[in-house]
């Protein structure tokens, strides 16, 4: 069981950190600035954390700015989800080889840019944990589930880091998903500013005690704690948006027709950006590419958006042909029918489908429209 103490380590313990995972073998991966954004790399050394760099986002917008202090994850979400890296955007399945003695099939594999598992990931924020348990739901844990997933999963080691500055599009306290995580990591740690620039760490899991028991720490003190709770406490207080989930799917199943439909499709951009960033979303489609000679072939996975024609295209047609269609498809799956499938909502309120939206659309703002005027012409049931 893990050791539920906490404990304290200064920045210098952060790169012991780092250090120490590296030499178990993990792929060290943690936030870094790439492209004037937080995205996901490889880490070497916590210089190659977004030292100093804070980010705005606001629906349709997103920019770093330099911070008054040396914070490492001083930052919202990173732009791009964890989702990248335990479920590859682009991912060969399998290959074939055809001879004279018939055709051969054997796994296939694709070099990542982040690199071989396993993955440590170092700064994953509360809401893309909940994230993973979902993916987990989705992918790991039915019969038939994905292989491949499933074996980055286990492997993983994943050190949360509380959100302590949530952006303008954030409403994970609505979905009940942050800014602190309560399980699914192995480490979980606060970033505490000041004179003494430190991390409050606490195991969640054996080896994460383990990897704990590694470093040279100090005992955590009450004075840490409040410290660290204080982080939580100006989180919360500055979430930039809320989602009112009271009876959602009901809401949403009962107002399929509501003119809202119509105002946001006559917004939307059908571009999917939403589902690329989106840390839950997991459709795909696939891809084959057979040599010029015929006798060889690979069977690619590729990620796939709802928002595109193709994605419901059946028997000589798109079955969701209007922006309509698929902007009410995509969010009440994510919402309400995603709820039947799988137990669980689809959202963790990260907000990202926020900042990558072209034209700013808003999905609590979408909700909340819906809530305020019920279609007239629904059926009570």
């Amino acid at each position: 069981m893990a050791n539920l103490r906490s404990a304290t380590f200064d920045v210098e313990g952060l790169q012991s950190l780092v250090d120490v995972l590296a030499a178990k073998g993990y792929t060290v991966l943690g936030p870094t600035v790439r492209d004037g954004a937080v995205v996901p790399g490889r880490l070497s050394t916590v210089e190659d954390l977004p030292r100093g760099w804070g980010d705005i986002q606001e629906p349709g917008s997103y920019r770093l700015h330099r911070r008054a202090d040396d914070a490492l994850f001083g930052y919202a979400a990173d732009l791009i989800s964890w989702k990248a890296a335990l479920f590859p955007a682009r991912e060969l399945v399998w290959t074939g080889t055809a001879d004279a003695d018939g055709f051969t099939v054997a796994a296939g594999h694709s070099a990542s840019p982040l690199g071989d598992p396993p993955y440590a990931v170092l700064g994953i924020r509360s809401c893309d944990l909940h994230a993973l348990a979902i993916h987990d739901r989705v992918l790991a844990e039915r019969p038939h589930h994905d292989a491949q997933y499933a074996a980055r999963r286990q492997g993983a080691f994943l050190v949360t880091v509380v959100c302590s500055d949530p952006s303008g599009t954030c409403f994970c306290v609505s979905m009940g998903t942050g800014p602190r995580a309560d399980a699914g990591f192995d480490l979980a740690l606060t970033e505490i500013l000041g004179d003494d620039h430190r991390f409050l760490a606490r195991a969640g899991s054996d080896r994460g005690a383990e990897v704990l028991a590694e470093l040279r720490t100090s005992p955590g003190t009450t004075a840490d704690e409040t410290a660290a709770q204080e982080v939580v406490d100006h989180s919360v207080a500055h979430i930039g948006r809320q989602l009112d989930t009271t009876d959602i799917r009901t809401l949403l199943y009962d107002n399929a027709e509501h003119p809202r439909w119509d105002d946001v499709a006559s917004r939307c951009l059908s571009c999917g950006n939403c589902t690329m960033v989106c840390p839950t979303c997991f459709c795909t489609s696939v891809e084959e590419r057979t040599s010029l000679s015929g006798n060889e072939t690979e069977h690619w996975r590729i990620w796939d958006s709802c928002f595109s024609t193709d994605f419901s295209y059946l028997h000589g047609g798109s079955v969701r042909s209007s922006p309509r269609s698929r902007y009410r498809q995509w969010m009440t799956h994510k919402l309400a029918s995603w709820i039947d499938q799988f137990g669980m909502s689809g959202c963790v309120g990260c907000g990202r489908c926020l900042t990558s939206c072209p034209v700013g659309i808003d999905i609590t703002e979408e909700v909340a429209a819906i809530r305020a005027t019920p279609d007239p012409g629904a059926e009570e049931d």
